[in-house]
C-alpha cells in the first residue's frame, strides 16, 4: 500500500511540475506569426522599389524607437530613423535589392515578438549582408518594430 501510495504521490508531482512548465509557455499562434512575416515582406517590397517612407511603415512612429547598429552611433526615434536611412541611401541604386532570411520568430506574449534574421543587399558595386535582431509590439491590431539591432558584415 506505500509503494502505491509512493506511486501516486510522484505522478501527481511530475503532472503539476509539467502544468507549471507549461504555463510559462506563450501560444506561438501562426496567424500572429504570419502577421509579423507580413510587415517584413511590405517593407521588403517598399525598399525593393526605392520607397524608404514606405520601409518605415513597419516601424513604430515614436520618440520611443530604438536603432542600433554596427556602423553608426544609436539612433533614437522614428524622424531620426528615417533620416539616417535617407542619408545612408540617398537613391535607389544606393538601396540595391533587399532579401532577407527569418531564422526566429518568438511570441513572448499577445503584444511583444522577438525575431532573428539575415539580410543582404544586392547592388553594384558591392554587396552588403548581415543580421538583425528586432522587437516588435503589437498596437491595436497591426505590428510594428520598436527596436531593431542590425549588425554588417
Amino acid at each position: 500500500m506505500r509503494y502505491i501510495f509512493l506511486i501516486i504521490t510522484t505522478l501527481l508531482l511530475a503532472c503539476n511540475n509539467k502544468m507549471d512548465e507549461n504555463k510559462n509557455k506563450i501560444y506561438q499562434d501562426p496567424i500572429e506569426i504570419d502577421a509579423i512575416k507580413l510587415v517584413l515582406e511590405d517593407q521588403k517590397t517598399s525598399w525593393n522599389n526605392g520607397d524608404i517612407e514606405g520601409f518605415m511603415k513597419g516601424y513604430w512612429n515614436s520618440d520611443k524607437l530604438i536603432f542600433t547598429s554596427t556602423q553608426h552611433k544609436p539612433t533614437y526615434g522614428w524622424k531620426a530613423t528615417l533620416k539616417r536611412y535617407k542619408e545612408s541611401y540617398p537613391n535607389k541604386a544606393s538601396m540595391g535589392k533587399l532579401e532577407f532570411k527569418i531564422l526566429n520568430i518568438s511570441l513572448e506574449s499577445e503584444k511583444k515578438a522577438k525575431l532573428k534574421g539575415e539580410w543582404r543587399l544586392i547592388r553594384q558595386p558591392d554587396n552588403a549582408s548581415g543580421k538583425f535582431w528586432l522587437d516588435l509590439n503589437k498596437f491595436d491590431r497591426n505590428w510594428l518594430i520598436v527596436k531593431d539591432s542590425t549588425i554588417s558584415f
